[in-house]
Parts: structure tokens; C-alpha cells; sequence
């Protein structure tokens, strides 16, 4: 027997639920080894995304990746101001993540080594990005 008088609202209709199963990444061995979730989807979304310079793809589009680089020769306070908002901006592109906090800044010689930690749905973890300035 078909139920009759049941209806899908317009709210459920466009309701998506989003996931964020993904490819996981063997970064040494630069192959695809299985699927990836929470966490761990996210932590490997963060790296990719500081690991790509803002519009130097075309497969990207402009919300894509940091504008890390550019940053050669300017003042230690200027980088260290500028890293955090261009990492901040960059992270934040991904639904997932809802913070980032905790900012550390060392300049050792000719490159600025920043720590700082992402909060995310899933959980929060530290990640750091080291640049020649």
C-alpha cells in the first residue's frame, strides 16, 4: 500500500546534508590510500589549503589557498600581522572550521614560523606554517 498524503516540504527538499568524507592523502608516498572523515578530513583540508597559493591555479577558485608568499624583506611586526590574517582568512574558507586561534610567531634567520590552532566541528588541532621572509 502507497501512504498517502505525506508531502515533502520546500525545506526538505532543499536540505542537503553535507559530509566531509574524502580521498586520504600518503603525502610521502604522493598516492591515495582510502577514505578519510572528521577530523582527520579536516586536518588534511587545512594543510592543503596552506600548502596552495591563493590564485596561482586555475583549478582553484579565488577563495581557494593563503597568500603566504609576497611577504620577502618586510618587517617582522608587518609579516607577523599579515600571516595571521591571510591564515586566518584562508582556514576559514572551509564550513568545518569555526576558529583559529592561538597564534604563535617566531622569526629564526630569513623565515617566519607561525603555530596557531584550528577549532573545527570535529574537534580542534595544532598546525604550523614556516615561510622565507
Amino acid at each position: 500500500m502507497i501512504p498517502q498524503g505525506a508531502r515533502l516540504t520546500d525545506a526538505m527538499e532543499n536540505e542537503r546534508v553535507e559530509t566531509s568524507v574524502t580521498y586520504k592523502l600518503d603525502w610521502m608516498n604522493n598516492r591515495i590510500v582510502g577514505m578519510t572523515d572528521s577530523l582527520d578530513a579536516v586536518k588534511q583540508a587545512v594543510f592543503k589549503i596552506l600548502q596552495t597559493e591563493r590564485y596561482d591555479f586555475f583549478i582553484y577558485s579565488s577563495d581557494y589557498g593563503a597568500e603566504l608568499q609576497g611577504l620577502i624583506g618586510e618587517a617582522p611586526s608587518f609579516v607577523r600581522s599579515e600571516m595571521e590574517r591571510r591564515i586566518r582568512e584562508a582556514v576559514m574558507q572551509d564550513e568545518r572550521v569555526s576558529g583559529v586561534t592561538d597564534f604563535q610567531f617566531e622569526v629564526i634567520e630569513d623565515f617566519a614560523s607561525i603555530r596557531f590552532t584550528v577549532i573545527s566541528e570535529f574537534g580542534s588541532f595544532g598546525e604550523e606554517v614556516t615561510e622565507r621572509v
